[in-house]
Order: C-alpha cells, then structure tokens, then sequence
C-alpha cells in the first residue's frame, strides 16, 4: 500500500537550494518547520497538485496528481483535508456554508443529508452557535475550526496543514490537532497528518511522532 503523502526530491526554490525528500506515512503526524524563505509553505499545493513549477516528485496515495484530468484529480484530492495558510473560508458564504460546500459539489447526499451531515460536524468543532456568521463576524479561533471542518467533511485519510494554529490559543491549537488526527488507534493515529509552520511549541511538537527542519537546504530530523 502507498504512503498517503511522499516527496522525492521537490525543489522549492528557483535557485534549487532547498530540496525535501520525505515520506508522510499512514497513523503519523508529521511537522516540517521552516522560515517562510525556504518555500516549505508551498508543500502543501505541491502535493494536491495546485503548485506544479517544482522540481522533483510528489506523490499522494501513490499517485502523481498533477498528471491527472482536472476532474480526476478534484475527486481524487477528496482523500485528503487541505487547510491553507489563512484559512481559504470563501467570504461571501456562512461558516456553516462554507462547510457545506465540498459535500454539495462532490457528494451525493441530498440538500436536507448535507444539511444535517453539518449540523452534526458543527458541534464536533464547538461552532453550533457560530454556523451563521460570515467569516469577517468571526473571529480567529472560529474561523481557523471552521477550516479544519470543511477539510474533513470527507472524513479524508490524510490531513494537510500549513501554518494551521496562527491567530490561535494553544488549547484550541492542541484541540485541533486532535481532531485531525482522528482519534487514535492501536497503530497511532486514524489519519495521517502532514503540517508545515515557521514554528511551533513544544506542547503541540510533543504531538508529532516525525518532527523535521528546513535549514541550510536539507530536511533534517529534529529529536
């Protein structure tokens, strides 16, 4: 079986001085930290397939989804949650609509299923009394929720995070991870989980099982 994410070689700057060769395995959190100027925000794109002017391979359940159809590769990107750095929240919809959105266009659940499918994801992410807002109503912490819950309204294998707790308190931060990782199974955690940060606490970092660093070009592991 493929790991859910693996990266052979990307180059992620013109001048080809940063590499990452890595391999997110299944029931791993995995965090890469890095300064903005070493590209590793661009990590997540690249493995989607949104982010194609790079070096190298990456590859997500085994597949190149960048060479796929534009309408293969939205259904195939459904396997995996993406949180963008911000939070991507479409600013003329609702939290609630915003969640709602993949399920309306790749599933086929009916109005009323989706409906209470989000209802439901609501209160998993403490935003029962928030779904009506609109993003510049909310603030930081229900915002950064309402982004994790549209990127696992699929419940997705694999989670893909970049600077995800910005804005945030640790203890939301820590919650969210949680809830990424889906709770946690005899082999470690349900989903694989992929974040890319400039930085991270100790709190959070002790969550990881693979932690790693861009620095002077090379992935290295950190303890």
């Amino acid at each position: 079986m493929s790991a859910p994410l693996a990266f052979a070689d990307v180059v992620l700057d013109g001048s080809r001085t940063t590499t990452v060769a890595l391999t997110v395995p299944s029931h791993r959190a995995v965090l890469v930290v890095g300064e903005a100027a070493t590209g590793i925000d661009r990590l997540g794109a690249i493995a989607l397939g949104l982010d194609t002017d790079h070096g190298g391979e990456a590859l997500l359940f085994g597949e190149r989804v960048a060479a796929l159809s534009r309408r293969a590769a939205l259904a195939f990107r459904r396997q995996a949650g993406y949180v963008p750095e911000g939070d991507g929240l479409l600013q003329n919809l609702s939290l609630a609509e915003n969640i709602a959105l993949p399920l309306r266009f790749g599933s086929p659940l009916t109005p009323r299923e989706i409906q209470g499918r989000v209802r439901v994801i609501l209160g998993a992410f403490r935003l029962a009394g928030a779904g009506e807002l609109r993003p510049s109503e909310a603030d930081d912490e229900q915002r950064r929720r309402a982004a994790f819950a549209r990127a696992m309204v699929f419940d997705p294998s694999l989670v893909i995070l970049d600077q995800p707790f910005d804005g945030i308190g640790i203890g939301a931060a820590a919650e969210l991870l949680d809830l990424a990782r889906g709770g946690e199974t005899a082999d470690g955690a349900r989903r694989a989980v992929f974040v890319t940060a400039k930085a991270l606490p100790d709190r959070l970092r002790s969550r990881f099982e693979e932690r790693y660093r861009v620095t002077g070009g090379k992935l290295r592991a950190e303890s």
